[in-house]
């Protein structure tokens, strides 16, 4: 029908706006400064010749602490590379064959990140539990030697991402994980110097669980986000039934439906959502600038598509009576679904 042709046009606007706010803490801050893409090489180039030369101590001494350390190590250079990859990704545009750039990619990675990194503390744990009862012989002086420059170079890349990286979760994740390698890495001297003290050899796969469980018990919750994230779910830190009503509290919109939520990067959300104006409504600008205002505020959202519906429209809107939505039905500022 011409008339409704032409509501469907007059009545259809759209509003996008490409920031990065930082939901994984549910925190707002702006992107880091380029300069970071240095450090993020240095660190990175740091701690793989650790790794390497920690896991081949570890070999040569028999010390499955060395080992769990540098698979830790290891798992850590990973997130390293994630997060200068999402640094670099947010430089990528969009193309007509991907309207989103390759942003996902960071979410994909985090993923196989953190499945590696589990299911190598799992086979260092098996092997931990296999050496109680056992007495190894373990080169201690080896061991804690090693241990002592990964205090040194794990410290040193956490201080590359000290000072002005506090405003950037991407860099504050980065020191935090440097920071914790450090405290490993002092673990891992500790047990040397007990063993070395005492002779007590259980203390070294003793060490080995430690530490394979607090990697463990870390990496499961950033695999089971990122598999959340891989499935359209909502980000961590935007609770939807909220977001609703913050909508619905905007003067002039009576209803919406068809509310989405989810995620285009590990760093990145996207809403969009069908708005149902009343009879008296401010103007569509007002109500669009409100919107993106309140959706950035309170959640950090700030890639937005809304699409503003009469309620004659709305009535015969297809996606409104879906079922398979987050609204199903029409949610109206009263609390009604009808």
């Amino acid at each position: 029908m011409p008339q409704r042709g032409a509501a469907r046009r007059a009545t259809r606007f759209a509003s996008h706006i490409a920031e990065s706010p930082k939901f994984m803490l549910a925190d707002h801050d702006h992107p880091a400064p380029q300069d970071f893409g240095a450090r993020f090489a240095l660190g990175i180039a740091l701690n793989l010749v650790f790794v390497a030369v920690e896991a081949f101590y570890g070999w040569r001494s028999n010390s499955l602490a060395l080992l769990a350390d540098a698979g830790h190590n290891l798992g850590d250079v990973g997130a390293l590379a994630l997060a200068w990859a999402a640094l670099a990704a947010g430089r990528l545009h969009a193309n007509d064959r991907h309207t989103y750039g390759w942003q996902r990619g960071s979410i994909l990675a985090s993923v196989v990140n953190s499945t590696f990194l589990m299911v190598l503390m799992g086979a260092l744990a098996v092997d931990a539990l296999q050496r109680f009862g056992t007495q190894p012989v373990v080169n201690e002086w080896s061991v804690l030697a090693v241990a002592c420059i990964g205090i040194v170079i794990n410290g040193g890349t956490a201080w590359l991402f000290l000072g002005n990286g506090k405003s950037d979760l991407n860099v504050r994740s980065a020191f935090a994980h440097m920071a914790a390698d450090a405290l490993v890495s002092l673990g891992v001297v500790i047990s040397a110097a007990v063993v070395l003290a005492t002779g007590w050899m259980s203390i070294d796969p003793a060490v080995t669980l430690v530490i394979a469980g607090a990697v463990v018990w870390g990496t499961w919750s950033v695999f089971r986000q990122s598999l959340h994230l891989i499935f359209d779910g909502v980000p961590v830190g935007i609770d939807l039934t909220s977001v609703r009503a913050h909508l619905l509290t905007i003067p002039g919109i009576q209803a919406l439906h068809d509310l989405h939520v989810w995620a285009l990067s590990t760093s990145q959300a996207s809403l969009t959502a069908h708005l149902v104006l009343g009879k008296g409504a401010p103007s569509i600008d007002a109500i669009l600038e409100q919107a993106e205002r309140m959706l950035h505020d309170a959640f950090g959202i700030t890639h937005v598509t809304l699409q503003i519906e009469s309620e004659a429209f709305a009535a015969t809107c297809e996606l409104a009576a879906a079922r398979q939505t987050a609204c199903p039905g029409i949610a109206t500022a009263e609390g009604r679904s009808r």
